[in-house]
C-alpha cells in the first residue's frame, strides 16, 4: 500500500497563492482559527498605548480573513466543519457567519451541535417559501410552516416550495422519504429526463409555466414530485396559476381528492391561463391592424408597430411551447395508467382544449406574418415615395443644368455681347428657370394620367 502523505505542517508553511488555495477547507479554517488565539492571546498580554485601538484593529483583520474564506465556502462545506471542529473552535466560527447565512446553516447541522451553538432555536420557513396543505372535508386548508417542528403530526396533500433554498429541500426531502429537485436546473429538455418514473415508484415532472406580465413574459419551469399521496410543486416564481388553484380549492368543496387532482387541475388552469394569453394577443393585434391597414404610415410608426409585432409573437411562441409541454406531461400520466377513471375523462378533456389552442397559435402565427408583410410593405412604399422624389428633381434640374453648362460657355458671351450683362444674365436665369417649371408640370402631368389610366399606361 502506498505511504499516506505528510501532512502540510510537516512539509513547512504553505506558499501563498495556489498552493494555498488548494488546500483542504477544514485546513485554512483552522489554521485561521489557531492564528487568531495566538495573535489575541499576545496583544492581551502585553500592554501597549492605545491597547483598544490595537484590539479592534486586529479583530476586523481576522474577521475579513474569515469572511474571505467562508464566502468562498458552500452551506454544506461549512457545516461540515463545524461538525469536524471542537465546540469552542466551532462557536468562534459561527460568530464568523454572516447573519444571513446562518439560517440555511442550521438546517445542515444536527440536533446535539445546533442546540450547543444557538440553543433551542430553530430554521425557520417562511410563508413565501413553503405552504403546505391538508384536504379537510374536500377543501384545501393551508397549515403554516415555520420551523422543523410545525412539519410534526401534519399530513399534507400537496407541499408547494417557492424559492427555497438546498438546505430547506434537502430537509423536507429527508423528512418525507424523498428526493426534491433543484427547478432552477431541471432544464433538460429530453422528454425521458423530464418526465419519468423512480425506481421507488415516485413520479417526476418537469414543466414550463406561462409568466404574461406586461413586457416581461417568460416561461417559468416548475419540478413536480409525486410521492405517497403527497404532490411537491418546485419553482422559484409565483405564478398565477397557483394562486388560482389554491383558490379554486379553498372555495370549491370536493374540487380535488387527492394529489393527482391536484396535479391535473393545475395543468388545466395552466392550460385556461395561456386561453387567456391567447385573447390579450387577438386584442393587441386587432389595434394594430387598424393602424396596419391605414392609408398613410410613417417609419416611425411602422418601427412601433415591428416591435408590437414582435412582442406578440414571441408570447405566442412561448404559449405554444407551453401547452405542448404540458400536452406531453398529459401524455405521460396517461400512459402510466395511475389515473382513475374520472381523472382519465379530466385528462382527455385537458388534451382536447389543447388541440383547440394549437389551432388558435396557428392563426394567430398567420395573422401575425400577414401583419408584418404588410407593416414592410408601408415602409417600402414610403421609400419608394423618397426615390421618386429625388427622381422628380432629377429630372427638373436635368435641363437646367444643361443650360447653365451653356451659359457658362465664352460663345454665350459673344451671342450676348452688346447686351448689359445683368440683363444678359437676368434673362438666362429666367429663361432656365422657366425650362425647369415646364419640366416639372410635365413630369406631373405624366404622373397624373399614369394614375389615372393604369391599364393604358401599362400596355404601351
Amino acid at each position: 500500500m502506498p505511504s499516506r502523505p505528510e501532512p502540510a505542517e510537516a512539509c513547512g508553511p504553505l506558499a501563498p497563492g495556489k498552493d494555498q488555495e488548494r488546500a483542504a477547507p477544514l485546513e485554512r479554517v483552522t489554521k485561521l482559527l489557531q492564528k487568531q488565539k495566538l495573535v489575541e492571546s499576545m496583544v492581551h498580554s502585553r500592554s501597549a498605548p492605545r491597547q483598544d485601538l490595537v484590539e479592534t484593529v486586529v479583530h476586523r483583520q481576522h474577521t475579513a480573513e474569515f469572511q474571505h474564506l467562508l464566502r468562498q465556502l458552500a452551506t454544506a462545506e461549512i457545516a461540515a466543519i463545524l461538525e469536524a471542529l471542537p465546540i469552542d473552535d466551532a462557536r468562534l466560527l459561527w460568530l464568523q457567519i454572516a447573519a444571513e447565512r446562518q439560517n440555511d446553516m442550521l438546517w445542515e447541522l444536527p440536533e446535539e451541535l445546533r442546540e450547543q451553538l444557538v440553543g433551542h432555536e430553530e430554521p425557520g420557513f417562511s410563508e413565501r417559501q413553503m405552504n403546505a396543505f391538508e384536504l379537510v372535508e374536500g377543501r384545501l386548508q393551508q397549515v403554516t410552516i415555520r420551523s422543523r417542528k410545525d412539519l410534526t403530526g401534519v399530513r399534507p396533500v400537496w407541499i408547494d416550495l417557492v424559492d427555497t433554498t438546498a438546505a430547506e429541500r434537502n430537509y423536507i426531502g429527508t423528512f418525507y422519504g424523498v428526493e426534491l429537485p433543484d427547478p432552477g436546473k431541471v432544464t433538460d429538455l429530453e422528454v425521458s429526463s423530464r418526465f419519468h418514473i423512480e425506481e421507488n415508484e415516485d413520479i417526476h415532472l418537469q414543466s414550463n409555466f406561462l409568466l404574461d406580465r406586461a413586457g416581461n413574459s417568460r416561461s417559468v419551469p416548475v419540478a413536480f414530485v409525486l410521492h405517497g399521496g403527497i404532490l411537491f410543486s418546485l419553482r422559484n416564481e409565483e405564478l398565477p396559476v397557483f394562486r388560482l388553484q389554491r383558490r379554486r380549492a379553498r372555495t370549491q368543496p370536493g374540487y380535488v381528492s387527492d394529489c393527482k387532482d391536484l396535479m391535473l387541475d393545475l395543468y388545466g388552469a395552466d392550460v385556461e391561463h395561456a386561453a387567456d394569453s391567447l385573447g390579450g394577443i387577438y386584442s393587441t393585434l386587432g389595434k394594430v391592424g387598424r393602424k396596419v391597414l391605414s392609408e398613410k404610415m410613417s417609419d416611425e410608426e411602422a418601427a412601433a408597430i415591428l416591435a408590437e409585432i414582435a412582442e406578440e409573437e414571441d408570447i405566442n411562441g412561448r404559449i405554444r411551447s407551453n401547452i405542448l409541454d404540458t400536452q406531453r406531461a398529459i401524455s405521460f400520466l396517461m400512459r402510466c395508467r395511475i389515473l382513475s377513471p374520472s381523472q382519465s375523462d379530466d385528462a382527455k378533456q385537458i388534451l382536447r382544449d389543447i388541440e383547440s389552442l394549437n389551432s388558435h397559435t396557428a392563426f394567430l402565427f398567420d395573422k401575425i406574418n400577414f401583419l408584418m408583410d404588410a407593416t414592410i410593405g408601408f415602409i417600402n412604399i414610403n421609400q419608394n415615395r423618397r426615390v421618386n422624389q429625388l427622381t422628380v428633381l432629377g429630372v427638373v434640374f436635368m435641363p437646367i443644368n444643361v443650360l447653365a453648362g451653356i451659359g457658362g460657355m465664352s460663345e454665350f458671351s459673344l451671342m450676348t455681347q452688346g447686351i448689359p450683362l445683368p440683363v444678359a444674365y437676368g434673362g438666362f436665369i429666367v429663361g432656365a428657370g422657366l425650362v425647369g417649371w415646364s419640366t416639372y408640370v410635365a413630369v406631373k402631368h405624366f404622373e397624373n394620367r399614369k394614375l389615372k389610366n393604369p391599364g393604358r399606361s401599362g400596355g404601351r
